[in-house]
């Protein structure tokens, strides 16, 4: 089987799941290990394909990174949903952006250096 996501609007992730069959597939979704509830299947018979729904819970949104993840019966994982938010992520990004002006920095030294040498 395989997951593909198609979107995530409105707080509802979306994708299609193919390979499972006619029959209605079991799928488990957990945040930290717990089980996470709301996820609906509507099987598409002609492309034999079922559309999968999972509304985001607002009371599960918090600082960091949340990432949930979708599972078949026997355990394997089928997709995940990374969300990120908060003062936790502008610090991240905020050090990201330093270092990525220090490498600029240090380019454009090497590229003046290079340029006075030719």
């Amino acid at each position: 089987m395989t997951l593909t996501k198609t979107r995530l609007t409105g707080g509802v992730w979306e994708g299609v799941l193919k390979g499972a069959g006619a029959q209605t597939p079991t799928l488990q979704v957990t945040l930290q290990g717990d089980p996470v509830t709301g996820l609906t299947l509507e099987h598409d018979g002609d492309a034999d394909a079922w559309h999968v729904k999972l509304p985001i819970p607002a009371t599960l949104i918090s600082d960091g990174v949340q990432t949930f993840v979708i599972r078949d019966a026997q355990g394997q994982v089928l997709a995940s949903i990374a969300l990120l938010a908060g003062d936790a992520l502008a610090e991240d990004i905020r050090a990201e952006l330093d270092l990525l002006r220090a490498e600029v920095d240090m380019l454009k030294t090497a590229f003046r250096r290079h340029c006075n040498d030719t």
